[in-house]
């Protein structure tokens, strides 16, 4: 993480802990590129619903980070409206958000009877470290952890609608919990990934930006996006970034990669694929010094 990611998450969680939150959405960035004020507001409007305005002034000082620093227009953009997506992680919590505003605006017109799965630890990950942490030591000892259940985000009855008001309420202790540090340090190391790439690869940016699209949703497929990111950063963007691996084109080589990823916890093809090209920049790079 970058000094400049680790200041602002420090600043943010401090304000979080004291809770210096107001219902006063934060101002635009200064100096945005020509076209992207609407992506970045439609993304504050997204994070003030989501979490509130300290949440959303984190977004905004993520996003400041980047100005001047020479991204396309429309890189800059893809990047406003990724990092608004993964900022607003979804969490049993943000179902419920959306299940009841999709209710209102539709003046109850729009009924949900959706049932989701989710792990037990995914659940207890939604809850304050503090309580979180000696719950999933005992889910581990009775081999609970990886277990299903199945929730209802049901708007069919009064009991089904108080129920996921009573969950969105949760949001105020969502910025305390585990998974919402995880999301934190993911974020600022894609971030730090794009902005190393602005030095070492221009030509990669856009790429590098665009991955983050690998990492959606929750259950199974969150887990598996996020496993196939790390891959592909730990074993191609890194290791060219570090001047370790010499490949010429690194955009080529996350498109090849991120063609070969799998729905496999295993990642046999993924991994597969980047010992070829690890191989193959290796190859090029001894025959270009003969």
């Amino acid at each position: 993480m970058s000094d400049d990611g680790i200041v602002s998450s420090l600043k943010y969680l401090f304000a979080d802990f004291l809770d210096e939150e107001d219902a006063t959405p934060p101002a635009l960035p200064d100096g945005l590129p020509e076209g992207a004020a609407r992506i970045v507001g439609e993304g504050i409007h997204t994070l003030m619903d989501y979490q509130g305005a300290t949440y959303a002034r984190l977004y905004v000082e993520r996003l400041q980070r980047f100005i001047g620093k020479g991204l396309e227009t429309d890189t800059y953009c893809r990047m406003a409206q990724l990092m608004a997506e993964r900022m607003a992680y979804q969490d049993a919590i943000r179902i419920a958000q959306l299940k009841l505003f999709e209710f209102s605006r539709s003046g109850g017109e729009i009924i949900s009877t959706d049932i989701k799965q989710f792990r037990l630890d995914e659940l207890v990950d939604a809850l304050p470290a503090v309580a979180a942490e000696p719950i999933l030591m005992a889910l581990d000892k009775v081999g609970w952890a990886r277990r299903r259940v199945s929730i209802p985000f049901s708007t069919a009855s009064r009991w089904g609608i108080r129920r996921l008001r009573l969950e969105a309420w949760l949001r105020r202790w969502r910025r305390f919990s585990i998974r919402y540090g995880q999301e934190r340090v993911w974020v600022e190391r894609w971030l730090h990934m794009i902005a190393r790439s602005t030095i070492r690869q221009p030509a990669s940016t856009e790429a590098v930006v665009a991955m983050a699209a690998m990492v959606q949703g929750h259950g199974d497929a969150y887990r598996q996006g996020l496993a196939d990111w790390h891959a592909i950063i730990d074993g191609l963007a890194k290791p060219t970034f570090d001047g370790v691996l010499p490949l010429a084109d690194l955009a080529g080589a996350i498109a090849e990669a991120r063609a070969a990823a799998m729905p496999d916890p295993r990642q046999a093809s993924l991994k597969r694929v980047i010992a070829q090209i690890r191989a193959r920049a290796a190859g090029a790079a001894a025959h270009a010094a003969q």
